[in-house]
């Protein structure tokens, strides 16, 4: 296997080892991050007080799994060249320092950022010095494009997932004393 492949398979490799930390921190970690986030954002208020459902992130990660899955294999098809697997990895090494400015800005732990400078970022500065060696340019106006429309895509995600479970996507806890279903 050369280096080109182990970086496609790689990334999907780090992205499913980086979003463990998230399976299992997220949910719980949801409802103190959500309360902080300003009223304008335009959060439901059942997320905004009781946080993601477990279920909730289970089905994003899963759909994000996809999409880097789909990305890993453009990647081993094209020898590195995709468009879709370039992007994705510009992207998966950029959102690894958000996850570290998220952390500094909270001044605590918030989710993902364990993974980000012992997974996240060193893969994506390994995978980017085999592109070079192998003579592909990570960053072109393509792939950058690719890049940035991950956020809205993330944000897509958590919609398309709340649309599917309705109500669900909120943690089934007590809120004010009371518990309500959801």
């Amino acid at each position: 296997m050369n280096d080109l492949t182990r970086a496609s398979l790689g990334f999907f490799a780090a992205f499913a080892i980086h979003d463990a930390e998230e399976l299992v921190t997220m949910a719980p970690s949801s409802r103190r991050v959500l309360a902080r986030v300003p009223k304008w954002a335009p959060i439901p208020d059942d997320l905004r007080m009781r946080g993601l459902s477990q279920t909730h992130v289970n089905v994003g990660i899963g759909i994000m799994a996809a999409l880097v899955a789909t990305a890993s294999v453009a990647g081993v098809r094209t020898e590195g060249r995709s468009v879709w697997f370039r992007g994705g990895l510009l992207a998966f090494g950029a959102h690894g320092f958000i996850h570290l400015a998220t952390a500094v800005a909270a001044r605590e732990y918030t989710t993902g950022v364990a993974t980000s400078p012992t997974i996240v970022i060193p893969f994506w500065l390994w995978a980017r010095r085999v592109l070079r060696r192998n003579g592909i340019r990570e960053h072109d106006a393509k792939s950058i494009a690719v890049a940035v429309s991950v956020l809205p895509l993330i944000l897509g995600t958590h919609v398309f997932t709340r649309l599917i479970l309705g109500k669900k996507s909120a943690a089934n806890i007590p809120v004010r004393g009371r518990r309500r279903n959801g």
